[in-house]
């Protein structure tokens, strides 16, 4: 059954943040301007960008910084691809401002309200642009948690803002400042829309790319093995 909400905030302050970007560029900006805004920020983070943040902010990251790993109680799946598929980050991300059911799984969880999400995908379309590109490296680009974060971000705008873009960070931070650390419902309606048509592009490219494989070329990429018969 759907959700249909009458009640929305409209200023929601930044107090936690989900941050996990391919592309680290800007993410100085966006890190130093964030804790300057509010240096109780509270930002989950995950591998390279966890370190990178950590080199950011310097001695005392630990105040503002948090390994997702540590948040949730799942270790990151070998060569990351599980990191952020966790239901904890996603009642945080979904849970509504006065639903009272979902305050209750907040609670028995003991999973946080997320107010803002930054994340950029792996860069696909740049990858299968080279031309010596095999079908195995085009499909380790393939994002699959970001773009979850992201919707799930996205989708609800009521509370969430998301930024899936550096070139965002910027003026991002100018509304923080214009609005005392807080968006708005028009803030994040307007992010959420930019994110929605990133994602919708990022899945056309995939689709792109794989419509253009022919399952016999795909298959001279491994060496394929049938272990039930060995």
């Amino acid at each position: 059954m759907i959700n249909v909400v009458s009640q929305a905030e409209d200023k929601v302050r930044l107090k936690r943040a989900l941050i996990s970007t391919a592309d680290k560029t800007g993410l100085d900006l966006l890190i130093e301007g964030l804790v300057g805004i509010n240096s109780d920020l509270v930002i989950y983070s995950t591998g390279g960008t966890f370190t990178r943040i950590a080199e950011i902010i310097g001695p005392g990251y630990e105040h503002n910084l948090k390994q997702v790993s540590d948040y949730t109680g799942h270790p990151e799946m070998q060569g990351g691809l599980v990191k952020t598929l966790d239901h904890k980050i996603y009642l945080g991300l979904l849970s509504e401002s006065f639903n009272e059911a979902h305050a209750r799984d907040l609670s028995a969880t003991g999973a946080e309200r997320l107010d803002l999400v930054v994340v950029n995908l792996y860069p696909f379309e740049r990858t299968v642009a080279r031309a010596d590109i095999s079908s195995e490296h085009a499909r380790g680009q393939i994002d699959i948690g970001g773009p979850c974060m992201l919707r799930a971000a996205a989708k609800n705008y009521l509370r969430v803002a998301a930024l899936c873009e550096p070139v965002d960070y910027q003026g991002f931070l100018a509304l923080l400042r214009e609005q005392g650390g807080a968006t708005t419902l028009h803030d994040r309606f307007l992010l959420a829309r930019n994110v929605f048509a990133h994602t919708a592009a990022y899945d056309a490219a995939i689709a792109s790319y794989l419509a253009g494989q022919s399952p016999g070329a795909v298959s001279q990429s491994y060496q394929l093995n049938n272990p039930e018969e060995q």
